[in-house]
């Protein structure tokens, strides 16, 4: 017998049953074995059976003995037994001295109670004078109903179904768990117990779905590393190997080298965003919580990015309205809204400019970046921060980007419990960015 429910359902009810026994027997052995109270039920009932038998006896006789002895038995289906003081029975003449024996074994005058488990009861009484002794022998037969009465038949349902009923509710969620395991060993990351108890078994399964959380992002992160590392390191690593070629063959050997140098600074520097964000991802408790000047920051990256934007012909416009301070990784936050940025000046047309503004909004700084660009279609914009998500018009075509860089803004703007989206204002596309501000970053995390 492996099954845990089997072994709990079958041991209440071996131990109901032992108890439900047990208490019977008690009550059946605890009948007053030397009870002194002549003014009992049973005391009355033997001693009215003795007077009966000895006026049978001494008016008629054995006829009239016999004939109270059998009324005796068809009412009671019990056998009762005259005898004289020295143990002999009046009607048959047999030897009863044991029962006499026995009965002489408690107190004078008191009622004699014996059960033997495989025998019957016996019930004796001697007359006042002691010149007779009646005895009331009850078959083991006619004792069963003593023992179980439908009131017992109904309490031992009633106890058998409450058994059934905390034995499944005790090995209910372990079978749960069980499935929930072997699912996701199967393969099923989703699988969870989803256990709503507050007792142990509840706390285990709560256990088993944290764990499962925590390897389901595990792996998760590391599938979409291995994803973005493979997708986006496929261009750069084909202009790579058109620059070595061109080195080789000696034609303007400088510029070759310069496009190896930018295109091999291109996937450090991409590398170094995505390792840093899936690392972020897997273990949360490894973020920077760091006090960051979210102002400061953007002007600094402003002044960083002015180079690039002069060599597009577009001027950086930054409106910071006062000193907003947020809690987070410092690094994390700067590849994502440089990601944003340089985004924004790669589709910003000659001659346009692009506007970063820096405000806040109830419990919440607000980062906004414009280009004056071709935008993208409506239909586009929620898929926008999507991993290698291209829109199909000149907009993408022109700059040739793989589309990663949104993502990566994306999930650090998200593991810092932001959030990011884009919208049209015709023209150009602005992306606006909200972070919880230090004191409300506290209370999230």
């Amino acid at each position: 017998m492996n099954s845990l429910f089997a072994k709990i359902l079958l041991w209440f009810w071996c131990s109901l049953a032992i108890t439900l026994v047990g208490s019977a027997l008690i009550s059946a052995l605890s009948m007053n074995p030397n009870d002194t109270d002549q003014s009992s039920p049973a005391s009355r009932l033997v001693r009215f059976q003795l007077e009966e038998a000895r006026t049978a006896w001494e008016t008629g006789g054995r006829s009239e003995l016999s004939a109270f002895l059998d009324t005796l038995s068809r009412i009671y289906d019990a056998k009762g037994i005259l005898t004289d003081d020295a143990g002999r029975d009046l009607l048959s003449g047999q030897d009863c001295s044991a029962l006499l024996r026995r009965a002489r074994v408690g107190p004078p005058g008191a009622m004699l109670y014996r059960f033997f488990p495989m025998g019957d009861a016996t019930l004796a009484r001697a007359a006042a004078d002691g010149r007779y002794w009646f005895f009331f022998i009850v078959p083991r037969t006619s004792l069963r109903p003593m023992f179980l009465t439908p009131e017992h038949l109904f309490f031992l349902v009633a106890a058998v179904l409450l058994c059934y009923w905390l034995t499944y509710h005790l090995t209910r969620p372990v079978a749960d768990l069980q499935k929930a395991v072997e699912r996701f060993g199967r393969g099923d990351l989703a699988a969870r117990a989803g256990s709503l108890r507050r007792d142990e078994l509840g706390q285990l399964a709560r256990t088993f779905d944290r764990m499962a959380d925590r390897i389901e992002t595990l792996l998760a992160a590391e599938h979409r590393l291995l994803l973005d590392i493979s997708h986006e390191l496929r261009s750069p690593l084909a202009r790579l190997g058109v620059a070595v070629e061109l080195a080789r063959s000696g034609d303007n050997l400088d510029s070759a080298l310069n496009r190896i140098q930018r295109e091999s600074d291109r996937l450090n520097a991409l590398v170094s965003q995505l390792l840093q964000v899936t690392r972020a991802e897997g273990d949360p408790n490894s973020l920077r919580r760091d006090p960051l000047r979210l102002d400061l920051l953007l002007q600094q990256l402003v002044q960083e990015s002015e180079i690039e934007a002069a060599a597009r012909g577009c001027r950086l416009l930054c409106r910071a309205s006062q000193p907003l301070t947020v809690q987070g990784d410092p690094e994390l936050l700067r590849r994502a809204f440089e990601n944003v940025l340089r985004n924004a000046i790669r589709y910003s047309p000659q001659g346009q400019d692009v506007e970063i503004s820096v405000g806040r909004r109830e419990f919440l700084a607000v980062v906004e970046i414009r280009d004056f660009g071709p935008g993208v279609p409506e239909e586009a914009l929620p898929r926008l921060f999507d991993a290698f998500y291209r829109v199909e018009t000149d907009r993408d075509r022109s700059s040739g980007g793989i589309g990663l860089g949104l993502s990566i803004a994306r999930r650090a703007i998200e593991l810092h419990h932001g959030s990011i989206r884009a919208r049209n204002p015709h023209p150009g596309l602005q992306v606006e960015i909200q972070l919880p501000l230090q004191a409300q970053a506290d209370l999230s995390s």
